[in-house]
């Protein structure tokens, strides 16, 4: 009881001295973290800029909900385009900057609808469902970012993909009342319907300034090298027809024609190469006896025989791609998806992705003019090269071709790549598919260093009278672990090379007498070449990727081993 009253009799006295003491400091200490909540709050929640306050979301892509902006008749055009643009004239790569990811940023704009003072709408469609699908797929990707003070690339969310759409002026006008245009400086359009009638301009009519363009029908005066990026001409059939993948492999037809707006002179053309070659070729058109109710675009016919389509692309080893109106054709990616191999005649055509896929591989292309010899070029193809051929067309389509999200992000890569260069994809990595690419190793980490020394490669060394200098590039070049051979070709016909490939001594060589030193070589060697095809009837030199020059036709082997042992002197 008493330690009880002794402790009850201080406790009173003491709690309240402790409360005055400290009063002013507690007090103190609480406004401090109660700001410090609020600041943390406000600077989580408040927006960092109006842009980016409007991130692409799922309710910001309905047209009719989206802000109403009018365009007064004075609003500024930009300038119709710049075709001397390049990355490093046009576009500020110090904007993208470094970051450990070696990916760019991209930013879309929200969405508006901008209409003229009389409230006429710039386009007549509003925002296509392909555009919608390709924002929504670049908005997913790790490309995107909400905040534009980041961004790398703006992309406007004003649908230009079908130029017949537009109001050219209205929407050039449109353009330039974006936050961030600044002439269009590092600014991206996607366009797959460019020009309109008659001249059916193959780059989008729209000014833009300095944009780049991801375009469906560049040809080689329109197109920007190493600046725009020509894109497949998206078929809607991708996305409502199903076609199973066929094995490579012979086909029905040889040769299968299934487009219906092309030029009259080249139907003639098929035609004649119909009547030549027979059931081999099938030459297709529209209906005009279908039932009510039967869509056209699903069907083609022959004489009456109606055809399901795109399936009868897959009963074809090859299928023509004619130029229409426009350079890019929606066929094209119709054959891929079939597996077929495309016959491309549509003369300075930008293919789609170009700068990273290997045509060669996947395609035939013709100049129109040879259309006549189409059937004899195709037949001198290998039946294995075209099972190689029908399989790449397929993997095209399905990596590159096959949706909107594929075509966005492939032109998004292009960009990173040249933006990033040390970090790029390889040309296997875009055109080997991912079951071939590693089929003869077990892991890429595990690959040799340098090349094996067998069987090695063969350089080959042109040469007319330098000798030292010849001495010198076989000294270095023999010190290349994988050389297998070496062959020089001595182009000296008045002189005869020197005895035995080890030791090289010419001291009555001079560097006065070279061939390429005389100021009419040029001149001479141009109307030879000019002459020959005169007297020949027409240009029979082909470039080429390979080159085979006799070797070992004056070693000391047995005349059996040596492939041409009488070739004679070079």
């Amino acid at each position: 009881m008493y330690a009880s009253g002794k402790y009850s009799s201080r406790g009173p006295a003491l709690i309240p001295r402790m409360k005055t003491k400290h009063r002013i400091y507690y007090i103190t200490l609480f406004s401090v973290v109660l700001l410090g909540l609020i600041a943390t709050g406000m600077f989580q929640f408040w927006p960092h800029s109006i842009e980016s306050a409007a991130d692409w979301t799922l309710d910001k892509r309905s047209v009719h909900d989206a802000p109403l902006v009018r365009l007064p008749v004075s609003s500024p055009i930009p300038e119709r385009g710049d075709l001397s643009c390049r990355m490093h004239t046009c576009f500020d790569v110090y904007r993208c900057g470094y970051n450990p990811k070696n990916r760019i940023k991209v930013y879309i704009y929200p969405l508006q609808k901008f209409v003229d003072e009389l409230g006429v709408p710039i386009s007549s469609t509003g925002l296509s469902r392909e555009y919608n699908d390709l924002l929504s797929a670049i908005s997913d990707s790790n490309f995107y970012t909400d905040d534009v003070t980041r961004a790398c690339l703006f992309i406007p969310s004003i649908d230009v993909l079908n130029q017949n759409s537009l109001r050219i002026r209205e929407t050039a006008q449109a353009l330039t009342m974006l936050p961030r245009w600044d002439k269009g400086m590092n600014h991206l359009l996607f366009n797959m319907l460019p020009g309109g009638p008659p001249d059916y301009n193959t780059a989008l009519d729209v000014p833009r300034d300095r944009a780049l363009l991801a375009g469906g029908g560049f040809s080689t005066w329109t197109y920007r090298q190493g600046y725009d990026v020509s894109i497949p001409v998206y078929s809607p059939l991708s996305a409502d027809v199903e076609l199973p993948e066929r094995q490579p492999g012979p086909r029905h037809y040889f040769i299968l024609s299934s487009q219906t707006a092309i030029h009259r002179e080249y139907r003639a053309e098929l035609e004649r190469l119909k009547e030549e070659n027979g059931e081999a070729l099938l030459l297709l058109d529209k209906c005009s006896n279908l039932s009510q109710g039967v869509a056209s675009a699903r069907k083609r016919c022959y004489k009456g025989q109606v055809y399901d389509y795109p399936q009868i692309l897959q009963e074809s080893s090859f299928c023509v791609v004619l130029r229409g109106a426009r350079l890019g054709q929606a066929a094209l990616s119709d054959v891929l998806q079939a597996g077929c191999v495309p016959v491309i005649l549509a003369d300075s055509y930008i293919l789609p992705f170009s700068e990273v896929l290997d045509w060669k591989r996947a395609s035939v292309v013709i100049p129109e003019e040879k259309l006549s010899e189409m059937y004899t070029i195709l037949k001198s193809i290998p039946h294995r090269q075209v099972e190689e051929m029908q399989r790449q067309a397929r993997w095209f389509w399905e990596a590159y071709f096959s949706s909107m999200k594929a075509i966005g992000l492939t032109t998004l890569q292009i960009i990173n790549d040249r933006i990033y260069p040390y970090a790029a994809r390889t040309y296997e990595q875009w055109n080997n598919p991912p079951v071939v690419k590693w089929s003869s190793v077990n892991s890429p980490l595990f690959l040799p260093l340098i090349p094996p020394r067998a069987p090695g490669f063969t350089a080959v060394v042109l040469t007319y009278d330098r000798v030292e200098s010849l001495f010198r590039v076989i000294t270095e070049i023999s010190k290349v672990p994988s050389l297998a051979k070496l062959l020089v070709v001595w182009n000296n016909q008045n002189k005869s090379p020197p005895e035995g490939e080890k030791k090289f001594k010419c001291p009555e060589c001079t560097a006065i007498d070279g061939l390429s030193l005389d100021q009419t070589h040029m001149v001479e060697r141009s109307e030879c070449i000019n002459k020959f095809a005169s007297v020949f009837g027409t240009m029979p030199l082909k470039v080429v990727e390979h080159r085979a020059d006799p070797v070992l036709y004056k070693d000391d082997f047995p005349e059996k081993l040596k492939s041409f042992p009488n070739i004679g002197s070079l």
